[in-house]
């Protein structure tokens, strides 16, 4: 019985059903995948019957996942990023090149711990070719989920975010009130002397926001008047070292190397509420590449380093 179902899944039928769950509608569905939307509704109805459940309830609000759907969802991503990765290796083998490793990595961990990281790795794999692309952790957990990425360095996602996923971690992070080294305010130990200040807050969806969320409301701080929300390394460092002397709230990694150099200090206020663990995102049911392997053990490597300094 096993057998014959796998036999009569198709790729399409996958597809259609991951598409539609990121999408959250068959209409941006069949934008991108290039069916119309009764082609990907008859497609996941022959899912459904091929698998004895249903998958999701449909509406003109959208989709929504039922059990079997959400667990059924964390396996045919898996699929495909195995496919994914699969091909691209044997694109790869073809040409005679080395496939690529591709990670993804939160702005904190760019800036500071993978620069050492991807030089180790080079030591450890010199063939293989490496993309680094930051950005919000959103984002980078579903481009890890479809194969676009193999590893994720950063911060643990909210619970329903981790379906699927696997996380070992590698350090404690603290979010800082970082500002110009020559800034007035530098010896300043409370947020109520921040109200005049123009404020670079993290956005919504940003990992850091919750745990920024709860350490202001904790303070008694209300909102403050003059707040500019991101998370953008080149804006966030020229806003705080530039004439507007804004006070960044962010990720100590992001500005670790400003601090070093002497361009940047943070303030003091004990910030150890907001730690948070950074580690290693990957797939929960797929065998790690030996590719992948070094370049764990460089992100071992080279976190043992930072600690001893």
């Amino acid at each position: 019985m096993e057998f014959n179902r796998l036999r009569q899944i198709k790729m399409r039928h996958l597809s259609a059903f991951v598409e539609t769950v990121r999408c959250g509608s068959l209409k941006a569905a069949s934008e991108r995948i290039f069916l119309t939307q009764p082609a990907i509704s008859k497609t996941l109805k022959d899912l459904e019957s091929i698998l004895g459940v249903s998958l999701m309830h449909r509406d003109r609000g959208g989709i929504e996942l039922t059990r079997e759907g959400a667990v059924f969802r964390q396996f045919a991503e898996q699929s495909l990023a195995a496919l994914s990765h699969g091909l691209a290796s044997l694109d790869a083998l073809s040409s005679g090149a080395t496939a690529p490793l591709r990670i993804g990595a939160l702005p904190s961990v760019a800036a500071d711990l993978l620069p050492d990281v991807v030089q180790r790795f080079a030591e450890l794999s010199p063939a293989t070719p490496v993309t680094v692309e930051d950005g919000r952790i959103g984002g980078l957990v579903e481009r890890l989920r479809s194969g676009d990425l193999d590893l994720l360095v950063g911060r643990m996602g909210r619970p329903e975010t981790m379906a699927g996923l696997s996380f070992t971690q590698l350090y404690s992070e603290q979010v800082v009130f970082a500002i110009a080294a020559d800034h007035p305010l530098a010896s300043a130990n409370s947020l109520e002397a921040l109200n005049d200040c123009r404020i670079l807050y993290p956005p919504k969806g940003a990992a850091i926001r919750p745990l920024v969320d709860r350490f202001v409301l904790a303070q008694g701080v209300g909102d403050w008047p003059n707040t500019i929300e991101t998370v953008s390394g080149a804006f966030g460092r020229a806003m705080t070292l530039g004439p507007a002397q804004a006070i960044w709230i962010i990720s100590q990694g992001v500005v670790a190397r400003d601090i070093a150099a002497g361009r940047m200090t943070t303030l003091p206020i004990d910030t150890s509420a907001m730690a948070g663990p950074v580690g290693i995102l990957a797939r929960a049911e797929e065998d790690p590449t030996p590719t992948i392997r070094l370049f764990r053990q460089a992100l071992l490597e080279a976190t043992d380093g930072a600690a001893a300094r």
